[in-house]
């Protein structure tokens, strides 16, 4: 985070008068809520007069539920407010902090605790800044709005911490900084700054040798004006050795290594598909241009029960089993197209969708036992008894829903004002008896999730002769090979694989009507390690999982490894991409692989933006069809720089994947991607090892002028971009924790 102090310059004490100016706003200071100030806090219990840990006489304590909140509301609103000041204790509690407006909706981008910096502990305060110029993790500005609240929500495991002195600050002033410096190519220093430092006190020392600095350019990346980079050409290139960067009174040494060597062949090309640079429901035309969207997907469990009639869904066992309304899916196709993007549609093949924008199956009233209600209703229950087992009797889906068929699907398809290109075959439906329990409590079968895909995208092909199908968009590594009726349904299907039987199925199908009704084999996939904790461990474990996509050597470090639970080849180990490259060779040539549901698994961190430029690498390299990420990553979050990288305003990575030859591979550590279009070069090359900065001599990569982006590593996330002139291939530097771009010009 930027370096800001109070422009009062004090410390926090132990009392409030001793911090708090007259035009800041408390929100929190000893007892209660300041005036004015409402709880609106959900799934939490909170004690605003706790006495166990507290500056002052007391503070609050707060113990939330997995994506609970302690969530303020002020009458009136704050939008002229500098930023936010906050003490808290804890064991590092996973949550996340956002301000909202409860007038339109709208919401900053989520803060977790990491982007900080600072280790929080349990048995004392930490005091945090929120600068609204400049939030921690993207350093992008806050924004103008009609802003009234301020949330502190858990993660996925809940959190317990201590609050204390919550305050709004009327004024920060910016102490003028060098943050850090970096070496970068082959003859650059970037150094990264914060207010108006002097700029001619930077010297340069490479292995005890003064180095002449010929040029520098400062620039303020764009969406994140408050932080400033100022790259510095050295008049010779760099080397291995001791580098020392001399800023004002501060230093900044380097260790830089020995060279690894590699190669770039650009003659030996394959196309990318474009359509491998998705997400899920894109924000808006601008989010699409900034990262340069290709292909939208509206899909996720909501959309099982989406009425295009009515504009209704219902959100499933995400939330309570709630209708509610919903955007029209032709309005939504018609502005992602004119944005410049595809457009994946999928379209329910249940038996019910909802019929209105407010029942709910599981009231309290008829069934009181449940686990769980929504706290923001609390008659809608969870569908589960605190065991966790299934509410029974099944709610009648009438009260909730209307019937679907394939005959109104193809009426609204052949409405559409505005057409797909893709079309997705429901989402998930192999586990529909836990997600839509409400109104497909049986168990998915083989033979029912084929005639389900068969029936709905014969409908959709008649309504659209046009349009592509992809399906069954299956969730997961488990349900690829077998369903939810279990290893009796493999039994009574020769003991044959579900996808691998899916295929089959469907070539024998369009062999007897002589069309191809099937064009994409469509799965999900997410890492089956768990990494929640974050931890360093976690971290490194979360960026050698992309070797899972496509390594056969590489065992997965998760229940598959052990027990992997199929009938295949080399099963402890996932290879996604080959696998089911081969398996479609063998049971269906010629359909195309999409994968439109994957995850970094943790948007918020700087290593979910380096797997995310990883894996982007990977599906150009390793020819995937389609992909589109889940769900919408924070346009100026690591995972939403990682598509910029590639594709951002208009400048893109190559339309074909050059080979890359590297004599010591280390995939854990090191991605290095190569594209070529008309001669040109790009190179992605992402360092995944947090501490140590990597050096390349990459034969044929041409000298001579290239434009270049990156992220990461000391100088943070942010989008950083310049013109450099490589002056040489036989020595060029990337830092830890950093992804790099350059392309020839």
């Amino acid at each position: 985070m930027l370096l800001r102090i109070l422009k009062a310059a004090v410390a926090l004490a132990a009392v409030v008068p001793a911090f708090v100016r007259a035009d800041d706003l408390p929100i929190y200071t000893d007892g209660a809520l300041a005036s004015g100030w409402e709880n609106w806090s959900w799934g939490s219990t909170i004690d605003f007069a706790a006495t166990d840990l507290f500056e002052g006489t007391s503070s609050a304590s707060v113990n939330s539920t997995a994506w609970a909140a302690l969530s303020v509301k002020l009458e009136g609103t704050f939008p002229t407010y500098a930023g936010l000041k906050f003490d808290i204790a804890g064991a590092q509690p996973d949550v996340q902090i956002f301000v909202q407006s409860s007038t339109d909706n709208s919401q900053s981008p989520t803060i977790p605790l990491s982007a900080f910096g600072k280790t929080i502990t349990a048995n004392s305060f930490t005091s945090l800044l929120i600068d609204f110029s400049a939030l921690p993790g993207t350093g992008s500005p806050l924004g103008n709005g009609t802003w009234d609240r301020i949330t502190f929500q858990a993660g996925a495991n809940g959190a317990v911490y201590h609050v204390d002195n919550i305050v709004l600050v009327q004024s920060i002033v910016v102490v003028p900084q060098f943050l850090s410096a970096e070496p970068l190519t082959s003859n650059i220093i970037a150094l990264t700054t914060v207010g108006a430092v002097n700029l001619s006190t930077v010297s340069v020392t490479l292995n005890n040798q003064v180095v002449k600095i010929a040029s520098q350019n400062t620039y303020n990346p764009v969406d994140t004006p408050s932080k400033t980079i100022t790259y510095f050409t050295l008049a010779s290139p760099l080397a291995a050795g001791s580098l020392v960067i001399k800023a004002g009174s501060t230093s900044f040494s380097h260790t830089l290594p020995a060279v690894q060597y590699g190669s770039i062949v650009q003659s030996v090309n394959y196309s990318i598909s474009p359509d491998v640079y998705g997400v899920n429901f894109p924000t808006s035309a601008s989010y699409i241009n900034h990262l340069g969207v290709t292909i939208s997907r509206w899909g996720g469990n909501a959309v099982t029960a989406y009425n295009p009639f009515g504009g209704f869904t219902n959100a499933g066992n995400d939330w309570y089993f709630e209708n509610r309304g919903s955007d029209s899916a032709d309005v939504w196709i018609g502005w992602v197209k004119g944005a410049g993007s595809k457009a994946l549609l999928t379209v329910p093949a249940l038996d019910w969708v909802s019929k209105d924008a407010t029942s709910y199956s599981y009231p309290k009233s008829i069934y009181p036992d449940q686990g769980k209600f929504d706290p923001f209703n609390s008659d809608a229950g969870n569908g589960l008894f605190p065991n966790g087992s299934y509410i029974t009797p099944v709610p009648d889906p009438t009260t909730v829903y209307t019937p679907w068929n394939t005959s109104l699907a193809k009426t609204w398809l052949s409405g559409l004002k505005n057409k797909p290109d893709i079309v997705a075959i429901d989402n998930e439906i192999e586990i529909t008896s836990s997600t839509h329990q409400d109104m497909h409590p049986q168990p998915m079968s083989y033979d029912e999730e084929l005639s389900r895909v068969i029936n709905f995208a014969t409908a959709a092909k008649a309504a659209l002769p046009n349009v592509l199908v992809a399906a069954p968009s299956t969730c997961s590594w488990w349900f690829y090979w077998t369903s939810s009726v279990g290893y009796s349904d493999n039994a009574a299907h020769n003991n044959i694989d579900f996808l691998p039987w899916f295929l089959a199925q469907m070539q024998q199908h369009d062999k007897a009507t002589g069309k191809r009704l099937l064009d994409y084999l469509d799965i999900h996939y997410y890492f089956q390690a768990d990494t929640s904790s974050n931890n360093a461990s976690a971290k490194a474990l979360r960026l050698r999982a992309t070797r899972s996509l496509w390594d056969s050597s590489y065992v997965d470090e998760s229940w598959v490894g052990s027990n992997p639970q199929n009938h295949q080849w080399n099963p402890t180990a996932v290879d996604l991409i080959p696998r089911f490259r081969t398996l479609i060779d063998i049971n269906y040539p010629g359909t195309k692989l999409s994968i439109s549901e994957w995850s970094s698994t943790n948007d918020n961190d700087l290593t979910g933006g380096l797997v995310t430029v990883d894996m982007l690498g990977i599906f150009g390299r390793y020819k995937v069809d389609s992909a589109t990420y889940w769900a919408t990553p924070d346009e100026m979050g690591p995972v939403g720089l990682a598509y910029w990288l590639y594709r951002g305003y208009g400048v893109y990575f190559g339309s074909y994947s050059a080979q890359v030859n590297m004599a010591n591979p280390s995939p854990d550590v090191l991605g290095v991607y190569a594209g070529t279009e008309g001669g040109k070069l790009t190179l992605v090359i992402v360092n995944k090892d947090p501490a140590t900065p990597m050096a390349f001599d990459l034969a044929n990569v041409p000298t001579g002028n290239y434009f270049m982006r990156h992220f990461g590593g000391a100088a943070g996330v942010a989008k950083w971009q310049t013109n450099i002139t490589l002056e040489s291939n036989n020595y060029i530097v990337v830092p830890p924790y950093t992804a790099i771009f350059l392309k020839q010009q």
